[in-house]
């Protein structure tokens, strides 16, 4: 029973690997009997003798994980990129069967290698070691041509040859250096005539005032009763008074004696070049203007990380460039070229050297970096620069197409220095190469026929789906060969494509290409892509603002194809919009044709017929074509669109009497009276009567008018000057007090009386009707400057001072009180006070136009002008400002600048200014043109300023 009992394999050893209990999930442990007590890290060790910093266990623990990190040394400097680190990364690991049959294995194939290359590299070697000592060979080689010829020598020659000893004598052999002690002054002019101590003559003040110490400065000085006490060191002044020109020379005599004495005699050119001693000084003056301190921890620093990391090729340049910035051009190239050694393969330490060297050894270095970076195109671009001749340069690049065939770089370098036919056979083969290169293809593309440029396009368009500029050189293609009709075709296409391949269409660069479209001529292509993306990306109710943006932006860049493009199509979508055809029509004004204007117009007025504006512009510009009639039958048309439109009767009766036809003016406005009553047509009634002399009936319709329209304070005014005229200033002034009785707001009113009184002799008064205007109108800046006008002109200029003062107060912000102001100042002042001006109104175009006057009064043109430029460009409706400039010009521009003054002056036709008003509103002036007035303006002005 018991045999049964016993298990079979109790007895017997375990099996290799047999862990007890895993089979159940049982996991081995440690006890503390297993690995020791515990034992603390300030407890001492067993071994009593042992030495200091080993007798706690925390100290051996120490030392033997030291240990451990000193056996690995992972530093970068201790890395190799083939055989890794030198030390083992695994040399703490244990080393087993396997691992000794690993290296036995590697120690057999490194040995059998080494056997196949031996003879190859002992080749090697022996070729390296005979260069090596052709360029450096030993001395005694380098002498040996000398050493055969000594069988020539005779055995007399041999035996007069002397023996080798030290021939030079004892100063020679044991040198010392000189000591030089520098000779005062006072030296040099006690020996200056001859050595002697004694004097052949007496000072005259010796005589005068006796023997002894005196100073240069008599009653001050010391009168000494001791005779001979002038010595000779020192010396009064008298007959030994120094000559320090003499002194000088003696010094430069010195100096010559000193150069001439280092002179080699023997082969007759001097070892110092006296000339050029101060000019070699100069040039050892370091060219670096910084801290010495900092250029030597530089160095330290890069020399560090040159040490610690040979590899690194930003620090072998980095040195580089710091010597060269310190003057030390040798040294630098000596480390870059160590850099090429340690850094074969990093491109920027081969460009870096070939920038340092000179011509032919540039171009040793470049021809060393393109053996060890053929594939480099940056060394390669380097290497052609490096060329002078033509040929030479297209032999590199063609090399160099060799071995890098798919740089686009190369190619385009190679093609720009080809001829055209050339060029074509090359870019042929780039596009192979290159088949992703749109620049090529498109290169390519215009170096051919049309039918080949077609399929280069075509061929481009396969490799290349996604750039839409193949598409776009496609439809110039077709427009520069006559074939509009498929432009329109091409950028359709064009954008299907591009989207079909997942393209984004990117509205501004596409409006950009067509700008650019535009200056190359190619005026289809460029309306076929605006009328393409204009309105992609754009939100239906934002449509037209941003059309209007875009037809301004490509003004500004000069597209004014675009621009008009970009209208053409913003009317075709808003038609009935008035204020797109405003825009569409001053385009063409200013920038295009008058039938272009004229032909926008008429499509205009058809689609917006009430809008005046685009009648009255249409009537204008046949008018100044000189085609009356047309205009005629314009403002006709607008009649019967607008009747008893005010704007168009007026327009019609200017046109009748700027062409003098005053009866049909009359009967105009006698219809316009009847059907359209307003108090313009009553007051052009009352100015045509007036400047036709007809001032009974002037006077006539202006109290008619005044019956329906007193408060129409133009009325009043016209009324009283044409008393003025009459020389009755009773009636004109009772004429202004009822205007103003009726129109207390109207500063043009109150002017007219105050000056009235003025010019009557009554100053008192008319400064009391200002003091009363300046009340019923407050902050009124045009009363305030009459009022200071009104003193300065009466020669109360402290009084004029004191009322500006107060009109600034009140007006603050007042530009035409702040350009008055300037020029109350004194003329030292009035710069500051511009400057103040500037600072309140910056862009007032009063302000401007008197800094403009300032410049032009110190004589400072170009700034002046600068500054009445600003001036008509801010404000171009600013008549005074226009007269100053053409006065300006007149006298101190050319024939051009005064034509281009007044050529920009009647197209903008200016409306205000006091002297421009007070001229083009007289009644003599009344049918000259603007130019006229111009020049009536620029006459009347004077440089008061």
């Amino acid at each position: 029973m018991s045999s049964k009992k016993k298990k079979h394999f109790l007895g017997m050893p375990a099996p290799l690997g047999y862990v007890p209990g895993l089979g159940r999930g049982a996991t081995g442990f440690t006890t503390r009997s297993d690995i020791g007590p515990a034992r603390d890290a300030n407890d001492p060790v067993d071994d009593r003798h042992a030495p200091p910093g080993k007798r706690t266990v925390g100290d051996q623990m120490k030392k033997s994980q030291q240990e451990n990190d000193d056996e690995e040394d992972l530093n970068d400097s201790n890395y190799d990129e083939f055989n890794g680190y030198a030390g083992s990364l695994f040399s703490s690991g244990p080393y087993e069967k396997d691992d000794e049959e690993a290296d036995a294995i590697y120690n057999a194939v490194d040995k059998r290698l080494d056997e196949r290359r031996k003879d190859r590299r002992e080749q090697r070697e022996r070729e390296e070691i005979e260069k090596y000592r052709m360029e450096r060979p030993k001395i005694q080689q380098q002498f040996s041509d000398l050493k055969r010829k000594l069988v020539e020598v005779s055995e007399e020659e041999w035996l007069n040859i002397p023996e080798v000893g030290d021939a030079r004598n004892k100063r020679q052999r044991n040198p010392r250096h000189e000591k030089l002690t520098p000779i005062p002054d006072s030296f040099l002019a006690k020996h200056m005539h001859g050595s002697s101590d004694q004097h052949n003559s007496v000072d005259p003040r010796q005589l005068k005032y006796g023997a002894g110490l005196t100073t240069p400065y008599p009653g001050t000085g010391l009168n000494t009763p001791f005779p001979g006490g002038m010595t000779p060191g020192l010396m009064t002044p008298g007959s030994g008074e120094l000559d320090m020109r003499k002194i000088g020379q003696a010094r430069n005599t010195l100096m010559d004696m000193r150069l001439s004495q280092v002179s080699d005699s023997v082969s007759g050119q001097t070892v110092v070049d006296p000339k050029g001693y101060l000019t070699d000084l100069n040039s050892m003056i370091p060219t670096y203007g910084g801290d010495i301190n900092d250029i030597k921890k530089a160095r330290l620093l890069l020399k560090s990380v040159r040490e610690t990391n040979p590899h690194h090729p930003p620090a072998w340049i980095a040195s580089a460039r710091l010597e060269e910035v310190t003057g030390k051009l040798q040294v630098a190239r000596n480390l870059i070229m160590k850099a090429t050694e340690m850094c074969p393969k990093s491109e920027d330490v081969w460009l870096e050297a070939a920038r340092l060297q000179p011509g032919d050894s540039a171009k040793a270095v470049v021809a060393n970096a393109v053996r060890h970076l053929p594939q480099s195109v940056r060394v390669w671009i380097r290497a052609a620069d490096l060329e002078t001749e033509l040929k030479a340069k297209k032999r590199v690049l063609r090399k160099a197409l060799e071995q890098v065939p798919n740089s686009v770089r190369l190619w385009k370098a190679a093609v720009e220095l080809e001829d055209p036919d050339d060029a074509r056979i090359l870019l042929s083969r780039a596009v192979e190469c290159c088949p992703t290169s749109v620049e090529l293809w498109l290169a390519l593309a215009r170096l051919e026929t049309y039918e080949n440029a077609r399929r280069v396009l075509n061929k481009a368009r396969e490799n290349v789906p996604t750039d839409r500029h193949i598409w776009v050189t496609a439809a110039k293609l077709e427009e520069a060969n006559g074939n509009t009709t498929m432009v329109d075709k091409i950028v359709d296409r064009a954008i299907a494509s591009l989207r079909a391949n997942g393209v984004e269409i990117n509205r501004d660069q596409w409006i950009q290409d067509s700008e650019e479209c535009d200056k190359a001529g190619s005026v289809a292509t460029c309306q076929a892509i605006i009328r393409a993306v204009i309105g992609i990306g754009v939100e239906e109710e934002d449509r037209k603002h941003a059309w209007m943006e875009d037809a301004e932006s490509c003004i500004v860049h000069s597209a004014l194809e675009c621009a008009r493009a970009i209208y053409a199509y913003a009317l075709q979508v808003f038609p009935s919009k008035k204020s797109v055809w405003l825009r569409a029509a001053y385009f063409e004004k200013n920038h295009g044709t008058r039938d272009s204007l004229e032909a926008l117009l008429q499509r205009a007025v058809a689609h917006c017929p009430k809008a005046e504006v685009l009648w009255l512009m249409g009537a204008k510009s046949k008018w100044l074509a000189g085609d009356v009639p047309s205009a005629r039958s314009i403002l006709a048309l607008a009649f019967q669109a607008n009747p008893n439109s005010e704007e168009i009767w007026l327009a019609a009766i200017k046109l009748e009497s700027e062409n003098n036809e005053d009866e049909r003016a009359r009967r105009l406005l006698a219809k316009a009276r009847s059907s359209a009553p307003t108090a313009r047509v009553f007051m052009k009634s009352v100015k045509l009567e007036w400047v036709l002399e007809n001032i009974s009936r002037a006077l006539d319709l202006c109290q008619e008018a005044l019956h329906h329209y007193e408060q129409f304070p133009k009325l009043w005014m016209m009324k009283g000057q044409v008393f003025q005229q009459l020389e009755n200033v009773e009636d004109a002034r009772q004429s202004y007090s009822q205007g103003l009785k009726k129109c207390p707001q109207s500063a043009p009113l109150w002017l007219l009386l105050s000056r009235l009184e003025e010019t009557a002799g009554q100053l008192t008064r008319a400064r009391a009707i200002l003091e009363k205007a300046r009340l019923k109108n407050p902050q009124h800046p045009e009363l305030w400057l009459e009022s200071v006008r009104l003193e300065y002109r009466a020669g109360l200029k402290n009084i004029a001072s004191t009322l500006m003062a107060k009109a600034m107060q009140e007006c603050p912000n007042s530009g035409i009180l702040w350009a008055e102001a300037i020029f109350l100042e004194t003329r030292p002042q009035r710069k500051t006070k511009s400057v103040d001006a500037l600072k309140k109104c910056e862009h007032d175009p009063h302000v401007l136009l008197a800094v403009g006057k300032l410049f032009w009064s110190e004589r400072k043109i170009t700034k002046a002008r600068e500054w009445f430029l600003r001036t008509v460009k801010i404000d171009p409706d600013l008549g005074d400002a226009w007269g100053y400039f053409y006065k300006f010009e007149l006298q101190h521009g050319t024939q051009e600048q005064q034509e281009e003054v007044m050529k920009r002056c009647e197209n903008v036709e200016p409306r205000h200014g006091e002297l421009w008003c007070q001229m083009s509103k007289d009644i003599k002036n009344w049918r000259k043109k603007p130019s006229e007035v111009l020049e009536l303006v620029a006459n009347k002005l004077t440089n008061t300023f």
